[in-house]
């Protein structure tokens, strides 16, 4: 998160640092921050920062953008967001992300125009391109309104 932020910072851009109380310690806060917003705890850090976003980029990471990036797409289905997100596929890290999502759907897990809840792209210019074209499927609710299963006899 720190390369980005000197990045972003780099290149002018305002960088917004949202962090849980029990994270707040000097040695994990990016000292450049145009602002720095302190929260209760993580699902705060994540509501807050669902609201402050346009769209969603997940960069190759471990447990923690795992997390973000499932609860992020799950946020969508349910329909608490309808915001763009990409995986920005550098050196192919999220290949067996797709993998596994494919794998969920031929299963039944995940319906296939779930699919469409995130793009993947390896190009910086090409994902923000195709944010700027991306719509979500119509029946994106269909897995709330299919029809509920018999009750057991």
């Amino acid at each position: 998160m720190g390369a980005l932020a000197d990045a972003a910072l780099n290149a002018g851009a305002t960088v917004v640092g949202v962090v849980p109380r029990s994270l707040f310690q000097p040695q994990l806060i990016h000292d450049q921050l145009s602002e720095l917003r302190l929260v209760k705890n993580m699902h705060e850090r994540k509501a807050l920062m669902s609201r402050l976003a346009d769209a969603f980029i997940a960069l190759p990471g471990g447990f923690g953008t795992f997390d973000e990036l499932f609860e992020t797409l799950t946020w969508i289905q349910i329909g608490i967001h309808r915001k763009p997100v990409g995986l920005l596929n550098i050196n192919n890290y999220f290949l067996p992300f797709v993998s596994m999502v494919e794998h969920a759907q031929k299963e039944g897990f995940i319906y296939s125009n779930h699919r469409e809840l995130f793009i993947v792209e390896d190009d910086p210019q090409q994902m923000l391109l195709k944010f700027q074209n991306h719509h979500l499927p119509e029946d994106l609710e269909n897995w709330i309104k299919r029809p509920s299963a018999p009750a057991n006899p």
